[in-house]
């Protein structure tokens, strides 16, 4: 049985929080800047926009095709 890599475990769990975090900003200087409306707006619309075709096998899961 493979031991568990907790460096690696550790280390992407900091890239998703990286990750994340900098989408707030980035949300937040939007709505700043008056590209996104404050009015209840999903911000999460603008990150999906985004085309980041590593994101989903960061993590090294895949997504099920429905």
């Amino acid at each position: 049985m493979a031991t568990p890599n907790y460096g690696f475990e550790k280390r992407q769990k900091e890239l998703a929080k990286k990750r994340k975090k900098e989408d707030k900003l980035k949300a937040k200087s939007d709505r700043k800047s008056g590209l996104l409306p404050e009015d209840g707006a999903d911000p999460d619309a603008v990150i999906d926009a985004d085309p980041a075709p590593s994101a989903p096998d960061a993590a090294g899961e895949q997504t099920p095709a429905a």
